[in-house]
């Protein structure tokens, strides 16, 4: 016997972003435990069927998937009233149709990349404490709020009281990331951690 049972529809909204380029479309349902970024094409190719189609859309620049959302980036010479519907529909459907969001093995790879970034961490031995420090800040502290705004925040480097981040998602690229970043993050690690000089990003 057919199971006719039909699953409950998909619903998406978006969301403004602090980045006038990027918009967040949220979903109803877990797209990705993780944050996966997608700024090249090829790495969207090669792991992310969702990323791939939204990247054959001339208007399209950057793809980040993380949780129930997928924050686009946008050309800026497209205006998100001509672009945005046909996003919508497109990540609507292709979510209800049960498609392939990010292909096996997409974490474990990444994982692999980071892992030897990881290595290559700039920071003395005598450091790891407060690095230890710094990094769980970010996860605890800031991730939350930066993931709220369909973006990421990662640790990249510490030297000499300069902390080294690194902006992915509709963080990339924002005018207001800058603001965020020394009102926000660099005035709450100075205050939580004392060796703490400013902070720096990195664009991802």
């Amino acid at each position: 016997m057919e199971n006719t049972a039909t699953k409950s529809p998909v619903m998406l909204y978006t969301e403004q972003t602090p980045n006038p380029e990027s918009l967040k479309f949220v979903t109803n349902r877990m797209l990705y435990r993780g944050t996966a970024d997608f700024r090249e094409e090829a790495l969207a190719r090669e792991w992310s069927p969702l990323a791939s189609e939204l990247f054959d859309m001339p208007f399209v620049k950057g793809v980040y998937v993380s949780n129930n959302f997928v924050t686009v980036t946008k050309e800026f010479n497209y205006s998100w009233d001509d672009i945005k519907l046909n996003i919508k529909e497109f990540v609507k459907n292709y979510v209800q149709d049960g498609n392939v969001i990010l292909k096996e093995g997409f974490a474990d790879a990444m994982a692999a990349i980071e892992a030897e970034r990881g290595a290559s961490y700039q920071y003395s031995e005598d450091d790891a404490e407060i690095v230890q420090k710094i990094k769980e800040l970010i996860d605890t502290s800031v991730k939350p709020a930066v993931e709220m705004d369909g973006g990421n925040i990662e640790f990249s480097s510490y030297d000499k009281g300069i902390v080294n981040v690194l902006l992915q998602g509709s963080c990339s690229g924002c005018p207001s990331s800058t603001v965020t970043l020394k009102s926000g993050i660099e005035g709450m690690l100075k205050r939580m951690v004392p060796e703490v000089k400013e902070v720096v990003a990195e664009m991802g």
